[in-house]
């Protein structure tokens, strides 16, 4: 179904889940402008809480987290996040209501249940909302049936299960073992809480995949009911995730089967009622966020594809990343560097970049492309990137018209190649980025 170019899928590319990206991010912005650009909040807001502790660490994971292992260490990280609760919230002007509520991680269900409420009316008392959406970010190794009632309670709706892989034998390969029992139970209790959008995250890529154990989980999650499934490639980078080192590079498929594993999952999905959303997002036509991908309403920022069209969200806890006026900010990652900033009532915001107009145009043609497939150029970006992207024109993967340039279904997974071309920084950039596909 797809054409298939290696060499043009050869250089490593941004995610893009923002513009300019997290490799640009510096210790230049801090929290002086981070005070500032809240200062200039107004309308709409979407806040992401991060919680950055799991039960058990799976070694492919390249998220900020840590073990929850220490009852006092977490105690500790839920007092300083309430401390910035307040310190955002009296921060933020009277006009800006949250109308978005997402929990990540780590694993919000990390923490008890009680702990949980606690922040969550936290959370409402200090912020001025507006009803807002809620989702969250859930390991089913440690759902409980305690949670029914909690996830009830607060008005989740939508809801994320890292399931990764059914195999028992890859699931050990990556150090995420849980039979499918788990899935199955905390499926259940997620439609029983009130759940109506519910994600399962799957990879590709794994040490040891092939291509039936690829099928068997996609058929399994659809089977399941998921409304939304995210297929992602795994990004093996050992040199930066020190975790993923006990895994065994030798056993991981290489770049051809990389590719064709894709294009089974895209055609799997979509033969099993899922539309596509982007690259690597299936969700089915009822779901918001394929509603909002038909509509041309789809978004991307720090939690992928969303309906979401909020022009800020605020992101608390350590590493949390906040998209604001003119401002991307990120919080210490470090939890206790995290915890001193706040006990000296300070925001600890701590790396960030300033966002140019150029940054804004450049970025708008990169969203545009990832979620619509299509981007009106300004004609002195077109020179620019021309001459960089005539190879995937030559390919018949992408193609300008007079005012667009539109990528073709066949260059559906060169998207974030063919974007890239507009970034100006990865060439100056000391971070590796992963594979495309």
């Amino acid at each position: 179904m797809w054409p298939y170019h290696p060499e043009l899928l050869a250089t490593p590319v941004p995610r893009y889940t923002s513009f300019p990206t997290a490799a640009e991010f510096t210790d230049a912005v801090g929290t002086d402008d981070y005070a500032r650009a809240l200062s200039r909040v107004s309308g709409e807001v979407s806040l992401y809480v991060h919680i950055p502790f799991c039960e058990k660490i799976c070694w492919y994971c390249g998220c900020n987290t840590g073990a929850a292992n220490r009852k006092e260490r977490l105690a500790n990280y839920l007092d300083a996040l309430q401390e910035e609760i307040a310190l955002v919230a009296e921060a933020l002007p009277e006009g800006a209501r949250v109308t978005r509520l997402s929990f990540g991680g780590g694993s919000p269900n990390a923490v008890s249940p009680v702990d949980f409420v606690r922040l969550f009316n936290a959370l409402t008392v200090w912020f001025r909302f507006g009803r807002p959406e809620v989702s969250i970010e859930l390991d089913p190794r440690t759902m409980t049936e305690n949670w029914v009632e909690v996830l009830a309670s607060v008005g989740a709706t939508r809801a994320s299960l890292g399931v990764q892989t059914f195999d028992a034998q890859l699931q050990a390969a990556i150090g995420r073992v849980q039979p499918a029992e788990l899935i199955e139970r905390t499926t259940g209790w997620l439609r029983q809480s009130g759940v109506t959008s519910l994600n399962f995250d799957l990879m590709y890529g794994l040490p040891g995949q092939d291509m039936a154990a690829l099928r068997d989980s996609i058929d399994r999650s659809s089977g399941l009911g998921a409304d939304r499934i995210a297929l992602f490639g795994y990004a093996h980078v050992p040199h930066i995730i020190a975790r993923q080192r006990r895994i065994d590079a030798g056993a991981l498929p290489d770049q051809d089967t990389r590719f064709a594993m894709a294009a089974e999952g895209f055609e799997r999905l979509s033969d099993a009622g899922y539309a596509p959303v982007g690259f690597d997002h299936f969700a089915l036509p009822g779901d918001a966020i394929a509603v909002a991908a038909e509509q041309g309403r789809l978004h991307r920022n720090f939690q992928g594809f969303t309906d979401d069209a909020a022009d800020c969200l605020i992101g608390l806890g350590a590493s949390a990343i906040s998209i604001l006026p003119g401002l991307i900010a990120q919080n210490e990652k470090n939890a206790g560097r995290y915890r001193m900033k706040l006990s000296q009532g300070r925001f600890p915001a701590s790396l960030g970049v300033a966002k140019t107009a150029d940054d804004a145009r450049r970025g708008a043609v990169i969203e545009q492309l990832l979620c619509d497939g299509k981007a009106i150029v300004a004609e002195d970006l077109r020179r620019e990137a021309a001459p960089r992207l005539a190879p995937f024109v030559q390919a018949g993967l992408c193609a300008f018209t007079v005012r667009e340039l539109a990528i073709a279904p066949g260059g559906l997974p060169y998207a974030r190649s063919i974007a890239a071309q507009f970034d100006p920084y990865p060439q100056h950039s000391p971070r590796r980025f992963s594979s495309a596909v």
